[in-house]
């Protein structure tokens, strides 16, 4: 693991220092902003859907582009946005802070990933994976165990203001004094076209997706209204309901290095297979849980394995796509990601208010066995074989 490894996951750790912050302060927006719970879940529809939009454009560009600006331009973007939210008192300048804030991910998580993919061999790309994701869900384990501080003595504004200054320092730093050696791609000609999106969006990758999509509705909305559920269902206080979801994130540093190992072991498709089977099992688990010890240890064990599940997710990209088109097949993949995120806290935030907020969780289970089944079906080449 070079230098260059090392950058990038500092810089994912910084992008996702506030990627929980918005969730895990819905409860405090409705009621500092008076919002119903579908009004607050705009505070991460809108900001996804922005993040979706910007995953089209970008797949092909990142292929082209040495890493090292797409880094920076993701800093320079995160930390001013931090900023300008830290100032803000009315909830559509949040809205509209925290949208320009979700734009730096796709920025980073592309480059960063196509460069990591086309710098090892599929051999080594669990664990590779797997040490990178640790770092991002440490960075949101910080940014949410830091936000409970916060709450408890200065307010949530100081979150964006105190992480804005490491953010923008780090982003100059990466631009002054690291070099990236990107391979050269030649363009493709406007005859080869057709047969290089073909390469990429073939059965077994368009069935990815589809299997992407179904897991990410499944654990994103838990995750969107988690501390939702522990206040208004349990009756927490805010900033023990925001430890208790600041911890998940912390779990995700094992989940991330031990999906690693899993996806070495017994391979990509097999390991997302275990971990999402053990996803909707704990949360039947979770969902009849009633003592706060039990609750809070399911919560970690399913967060845990939540977050393990991108490292065989990032492999299986690896392995179905060629390298040279790595940037549009991780670009599908976020796209894929995004579209279900911008629109899961709405369905949900609209199923809550018909019925009650436990529903999240037989939501949640029917979305991540359809993941599971249809996931059975894939059927990839191994076209990287040679590449490597």
């Amino acid at each position: 693991m070079n230098k260059q490894f090392w950058v990038i996951c500092i810089t994912h750790m910084f992008i996702e220092v506030y990627f929980l912050t918005q969730v895990a302060l819905i409860p405090i927006f409705i009621q500092e902003f008076q919002l119903s719970i579908l009004q607050a879940s705009l505070v991460a529809s809108i900001p996804s859907l922005t993040q979706l939009l910007m995953n089209i454009p970008l797949g092909p560009l990142v292929d082209r582009v040495n890493a090292k600006h797409f880094l920076f331009a993701g800093m320079l973007i995160e930390g001013s946005s931090a900023l300008f939210l830290s100032q803000t008192n009315s909830f559509w300048m949040l809205v509209l802070g925290v949208s320009v804030m979700r734009i730096s991910s796709p920025i980073y998580h592309i480059s960063g990933l196509s460069f990591l993919s086309r710098s090892n061999n599929v051999q080594k790309m669990s664990r590779t994976m797997g040490f990178h994701n640790s770092f991002g869900s440490l960075g949101s384990a910080i940014g949410v165990i830091s936000l409970a501080f916060f709450l408890s003595t200065l307010g949530w504004r100081w979150i964006y203001l105190f992480w804005a200054i490491p953010v923008l320092s780090w982003g100059f730093i990466i631009l002054n004094f690291f070099q990236f050696k990107t391979e050269k791609l030649r363009a493709p000609t406007k005859g080869r076209n057709p047969s290089r999106l073909r390469l990429v969006f073939f059965a077994g990758f368009v069935t990815f997706l589809i299997v992407v999509g179904l897991r990410e509705m499944g654990s994103n909305g838990i995750l969107t209204f988690m501390t939702t559920y522990l206040e208004t269902a349990r009756g927490l206080h805010e900033v023990t309901a925001t430890l208790i979801f600041g911890l998940g994130p912390l779990m995700g540093i094992v989940g991330s290095l031990s999906g690693g190992y899993l996806g070495e072991r017994v391979g990509a498709k097999k390991a997302l297979s275990l971990i999402i089977l053990g996803c909707a099992i704990s949360l039947v688990i979770l969902m009849s849980s009633s003592h706060l010890f039990l609750l809070t240890l399911i919560y970690l064990i399913f967060t845990t394995l939540s977050y393990s599940a991108y490292v065989p997710m990032n492999t299986m990209i690896a392995e179905i796509t060629p390298s040279t088109e790595r940037g549009t097949g991780f670009s599908a993949y976020f796209f894929t990601e995004g579209l279900v995120i911008s629109i899961t806290p709405i369905i949900l935030a609209w199923v809550i208010g018909l019925t009650e907020v436990w529903y999240i969780f037989p939501f949640s289970i029917i979305f991540l066995i359809s993941s599971l089944a249809i996931l059975q079906f894939i059927r990839y080449p191994r076209i990287t074989r040679r590449e490597h």
